[in-house]
């Protein structure tokens, strides 16, 4: 005997486009990760690089992620999701891995800054290290929070 209720149509919540992708909480994170990740390789490249490998490492993370998130921040912009569910395994798993990334490069530039601390290098580049890695570990926690943000929607 069929039933004389309609099944119920689930809803799913769209992907935000415009404007609304600055006020939803997980894509809202997106302008700020990509604001201090530029900080993070402003500042690494402004110093006199003592560990190459390193430092070199903090560079590709911070600018690959930085370029990655813009251009995945213009396509929720311009709407080319079409709200596929699709973007928001994409996002999640983009945002996961980046903030493994991220700590590795946060990391390894703290230890920079800490040996450079006993060098004779001057204070300036101690101190563009210590900003350095100051923006590194907010820019791994922003990671870690729109990550999971996404996760848990």
């Amino acid at each position: 005997m069929a039933s004389a209720c309609p099944p119920a149509a689930t809803t799913q919540p769209t992907l935000p486009s415009g404007p609304a992708v600055f006020k939803t909480v997980p894509y809202a994170f997106m302008l700020p990760e990509i604001l201090c990740g530029t900080w993070v390789w402003i500042l690494v490249a402004a110093t006199s690089v003592s560990f190459p490998l390193q430092q070199g490492w903090v560079m590709y993370v911070s600018l690959t992620s930085c370029l990655i998130s813009l251009m995945l921040l213009l396509s929720y912009i311009f709407g080319f999701h079409r709200n596929s569910n699709n973007w928001k395994v994409l996002d999640s798993l983009y945002h996961g891995a980046t903030a493994i990334l991220y700590l590795s490069a946060a990391v390894l530039q703290a230890n920079a800054t800490i040996v450079s601390e006993d060098s004779i290098k001057p204070l300036l580049c101690y101190q563009l290290n210590c900003a350095a890695s100051f923006f590194a570990f907010i820019t791994t926690f922003l990671y870690i929070l729109h990550a999971f943000s996404i996760y848990y929607q």
